[in-house]
């Protein structure tokens, strides 16, 4: 393995023996090869720690306690080596080329600290017709403002901070709100580079549960901005 790797790519993993060898071929399918793979498996009681002792090549494997998404992937932060970190959900997959086209950008802007890319969706095989009366999939790739269509300079992450694992789904949304907060420059990139899988388990489906998380991050937002405000109208008195 490389010990300098470019890229770290976390991988966040539970239970997910279903589609876990499909996320981890399309890393290693990529175009370019210098990254450093981090598998947290966030406590499975499955096959997955049999699936991902199958690869070789440049995987790191961590078993921990059950703690949620949002410290399996802190924790492969704090294990990375690359100067960049990327995300991949255990069900998504990517594109060959998402990670070149990424690190394409970044050397024609190296004030960028953030680049995502266009998301296609996609029923899971196994679906059948009733789930997908009642989960609509868009035919059209969307921009994606996911983890698994990011690429971010550690730096840039760091600075925004890790993922708070109070939450049970708007990990995500937290920590992208903050990174707005800090004005982090960002670019969505028009061609996909994550194939998103839409199954009755996986995030898309069950947040409908958990909007009021969303509404609670919000209200954080706003009641930070609102502290910002106050501090510098009193430096001014």
């Amino acid at each position: 393995m490389n010990s300098n790797p470019l890229i770290s790519i976390i991988i966040p993993v539970y239970n997910g023996q279903s589609y876990l060898a499909e996320a981890i071929k399309s890393i290693l399918d990529q175009t370019i090869k210098e990254f450093q793979i981090i598998i947290v498996d966030d406590g499975s009681d499955d096959n997955s720690a049999d699936i991902i002792k199958s690869f070789s090549g440049p995987i790191e494997y961590h078993y921990l306690t059950n703690g949620g998404t949002a410290a399996a992937r802190n924790f492969g932060v704090q294990n990375s080596k690359g100067s960049f970190l990327a995300f991949l959900d255990q069900d998504d997959l990517w594109t060959e080329n998402k990670l070149e086209i990424q690190l394409s950008a970044f050397s024609k802007n190296s004030e960028l600290d953030v680049v995502f890319g266009h998301v296609q969706q996609f029923y899971s095989p196994e679906t059948d017709e009733i789930f997908r009366q009642n989960n609509k999939c868009p035919s059209h790739p969307m921009p994606g403002y996911l983890p698994s269509a990011m690429l971010v300079k550690k730096d840039a992450f760091l600075n925004t901070g890790f993922f708070e694992s109070a939450w049970q789904i708007g990990e995500w949304a937290n920590w992208y709100v903050r990174a707005r907060e800090k004005h982090l420059k960002m670019m969505m990139l028009p061609e996909v580079v994550t194939l998103r899988r839409i199954h009755a388990a996986n995030k898309g489906v069950i947040q409908r549960r958990s909007l009021n998380e969303y509404v609670h991050i919000l209200k954080a937002s706003l009641d930070r901005r609102r502290s910002e405000k106050s501090e510098i109208q009193y430096e001014h008195e």
